[in-house]
């Protein structure tokens, strides 16, 4: 392989260029790793029970966002994993959560070009789309398996994360211009 690099120096520029990349890219994701780990915090962390119910997705528009900012840095493999740690974190059925995560960020990746020339206004309102997309097959898989919550359940967080939205998209933007720099 030595020898190979000594002979093609123009092979030897590609890798060195490739690992610098890769090394750019490798410190472009702890911010995203670390605020995914975050929402998952704000997701267990206890709430009175009156506000439990209008507790925002942290996990889902946190996921929304990388999506579409990063599509192909972050997509359904990675919902699916957060899924899954947010099902076993808070004792629901396995796969629930990761599935309706799944669904929700293949809309956001497929449409994260049209997503991103939105108004914030006209945004906010597919975020609230998005978001009773995801209340929406948890609601199902909560039927097909016999749970039948109040429908506070389901449509305070859509309301709570809908206004949560311009928040949290302004904080995490600056994470990552901050990550980029």
């Amino acid at each position: 392989m030595r020898k190979l690099l000594l002979r093609k120096p123009l092979l030897t520029k590609l890798l060195l260029r490739n690992l610098r990349m890769s090394n750019d890219r490798a410190m472009r994701h702890p911010p995203i790793i670390f605020s995914i780990i975050f929402a998952l915090m704000l997701s267990i962390t206890p709430m009175p029970d009156w506000a439990e119910a209008y507790r925002p997705d942290w996990v889902a528009l946190t996921l929304i966002y990388w999506s579409m900012s990063l599509p192909r840095t972050y997509s359904i493999g990675g919902a699916w994993v957060a899924g899954l740690i947010l099902d076993v974190a808070q004792g629901t059925l396995l796969g629930q959560h990761a599935l309706a995560l799944c669904l929700t960020i293949y809309v956001s990746v497929k449409f994260h070009l049209q997503l991103r020339q939105f108004p914030p206004l006209q945004l906010t309102a597919t975020i609230f789309a998005m978001l009773a997309l995801y209340q929406f097959i948890l609601f199902w898989v909560n039927g097909i398996v016999g749970i039948n919550p109040p429908a506070v359940v389901y449509w305070g967080p859509v309301i709570s994360g809908t206004v949560v939205w311009p928040v949290l998209s302004l904080i995490l933007s600056g994470l990552r211009e901050r990550a980029r720099a």
